[in-house]
């Protein structure tokens, strides 16, 4: 039947979608299986950053970013759908039902998919407005998280924070081969960040950007994060469903910066390391669970990096009768 084929289709087409979402260290550790009229989310253990990410947060947090960018493809062509969230294996499975009326503001996320991409320079010379400030405070709302933006006092406490967290992980020589093994060179698999992705030195920031032990080919610019915003995504939970909300949450916040021309860096090592997810919890008063931190700026003048390389569709995709 046409009904079953245009499913099938819009299916393909949302994991085709998900490929470009972000994930740590470009691991992409997702899988999808299709069957009938349901796509399914499965974990890759297999691309599990195993040193730095033992809990496997970093890993749901990708998930849940490639689970949104399926469902904003899904809701761009009018299609309804509904997504279950088992406790355990898959992750998610997508119920595709019938397709109506298209939402203008699903297709301006659209658009924003192949916008997106995470850029390590140094920030514009002009603050974000705090009208968007307000707009990103709301999408992670919308998206069952918070975002606590900090305030200039709080600046330097986030700073001794992330230090102290990417101290402790520059002295893990386990954690520090695996960083290796995923950056730098080219990528020719089409995992991993890439040197065009990697500035030719670390900006000079307040809030200190991780060392990747590798230098690339970017210009990092003269700037500074003086005009940066931080801000702390958090939620209610801390098991695996709430760590694939977050990454939906993210994903969201990032497209909805996107499209105000706002440059989102997520800054991972501070939630990665134990005694430094405590010290962000006190930051935000305890009202809650640490996902990340985030920075928000206005874009530099120059063009921004290459789309980082992507795994093959059909190496991340099963498809089932």
């Amino acid at each position: 039947m046409k009904i079953e084929t245009d499913q099938r289709q819009a299916l393909l087409q949302a994991a085709e979608a998900a490929r470009y979402a972000p994930s740590v260290h470009n691991t992409q550790p997702w899988n999808w299986i299709l069957s009938g009229n349901t796509l399914e989310l499965h974990a890759d253990s297999g691309r599990q950053l195993t040193a730095q990410d033992p809990d496997a947060h970093m890993l749901l947090l990708s998930c849940g970013a490639a689970l949104h960018h399926a469902e904003v493809a899904l809701a761009a062509d009018g299609w309804q759908f509904s997504v279950d969230r088992p406790a355990g294996t898959p992750l998610a499975v997508i119920h595709l039902r019938q397709q109506g009326p298209v939402d203008p503001l699903s297709v301006r996320r659209f658009e924003q998919l192949p916008e997106r991409h995470t850029d390590r320079r140094a920030v514009g010379d002009e603050p974000v407005v705090p009208g968007v400030l307000d707009l990103l405070v709301e999408v992670a709302e919308q998206n069952g998280t918070r975002l606590d933006v900090l305030r200039q006092e709080h600046m330097i406490e986030l700073a001794v924070v992330v230090e102290h967290a990417l101290k402790a992980q520059s002295a893990d020589e386990d954690l520090q081969r695996e960083t290796v093994a995923w950056v730098g060179g080219d990528r020719t698999s089409g995992t991993g960040i890439p040197d065009a992705s990697l500035p030719q030195e670390l900006p000079l920031t307040t809030v200190a950007e991780r060392d990747f032990g590798a230098r690339g080919t970017l210009a990092a610019g003269a700037g500074h994060d003086t005009t940066a915003t931080y801000a702390i995504l958090y939620g209610e939970g801390d098991e695996p469903a709430d760590w694939i909300r977050a990454g939906e949450a993210l994903n969201a916040v990032w497209l909805a910066a996107a499209e105000h021309d706002v440059t989102l860096l997520p800054l991972s090592s501070a939630t990665e390391v134990p005694f430094a997810r405590e010290e962000l919890r006190r930051l935000i008063g305890h009202v809650g669970f640490p996902y990340l931190v985030l920075r928000f700026g206005t874009k530099a003048a120059d063009a921004g990096p290459a789309r980082t390389p992507r795994m093959p569709i059909d190496q991340i995709i099963d498809i089932r009768d």
